[in-house]
């Protein structure tokens, strides 16, 4: 599945029409968001409408009030999907959720091209996402330097040792997202987090993925990570806000 996507996503970047520049709004620190988090562990709390494994998560999604009931129960960072096809996101969701919210907007989507750095900044990004099993380590290298010169801050994900050791080799990034779905299978396990914390060094680490409970709050955090990036969980629930309170095994902030 993942090589499909990157292929639709080669695609789509032939034939990418940049937007207008925004009129951007300030530029807010993902980086420092997630290194003082507001609970003992940091959210990024995903608007996500649907994904390959599976299909539709949440009918008549509207992202801007997902994103303020995320914001309102103390999420650190809002993460919203703009891959179409497969996620059934929008690059304009980037841009109305950044019109409402005070917090960053990391953008999710597979970013294998400059091009899709200059429309991140045009839609009103904060962040991106860059996976080390969809780019070649010294692509990815490249593309996390130009980002950072661009104003754009990165979340670099892994999920196996290989990946780890072929981007540390290059660089270390200041946050390392440890997916725990293997992107070929779709099979979700915590154990990822286990298993990859250990073997990266000082970094902001979010565990991503298979987050579903307070257990498995507790299981990435204890495992070492600073944050945890959650959609599922939260989407599938009538009240996403009383879903960041009960994920954290509280009523209220």
């Amino acid at each position: 599945m993942l090589e499909a996507i990157l292929q639709t996503k080669r695609e789509e970047v032939l034939s990418l029409q940049l937007p207008e520049t925004y009129e951007q709004l300030p530029r807010r620190s993902f980086y420092d968001a997630l290194a003082k988090p507001r609970r003992v562990l940091g959210l990024i709390a995903e608007v996500k409408k649907a994904s390959p494994s599976k299909g539709i998560i949440r009918q008549h999604v509207n992202v801007v009030d997902i994103a303020r009931a995320y914001e309102q129960a103390g999420a650190d960072v809002v993460s919203v999907l703009t891959d179409e096809k497969y996620f059934a996101g929008h690059r304009s969701y980037v841009t109305q959720v950044k019109q409402h919210v005070q917090i960053p907007i990391l953008r999710k989507d597979f970013i294998i091209d400059r091009k899709q750095l200059v429309e991140s900044v045009r839609i009103g990004a904060d962040a991106i996402l860059l996976i080390g099993e969809a780019l070649d380590p010294s692509f990815l290298h490249e593309l996390y330097e130009e980002a950072h010169e661009m104003g754009l801050q990165c979340l670099v994900e892994v999920h196996t040792k290989k990946t780890v050791e072929a981007i540390l080799k290059r660089f270390t990034p200041k946050v390392i997202g440890i997916n725990n779905r293997d992107l070929t299978t779709f099979h979700t396990s915590l154990h990822v987090t286990k298993q990859i914390v250990p073997l990266l060094p000082p970094c902001i680490i979010v565990s991503e993925s298979g987050i579903h409970t307070y257990d498995d709050v507790q299981t990435v955090r204890q495992a070492g990570a600073h944050a945890m990036l959650v959609g599922e969980a939260l989407m599938r629930k009538p009240a996403v806000d009383v879903a960041v309170y009960e994920l954290f095994g509280e009523r209220e902030i």
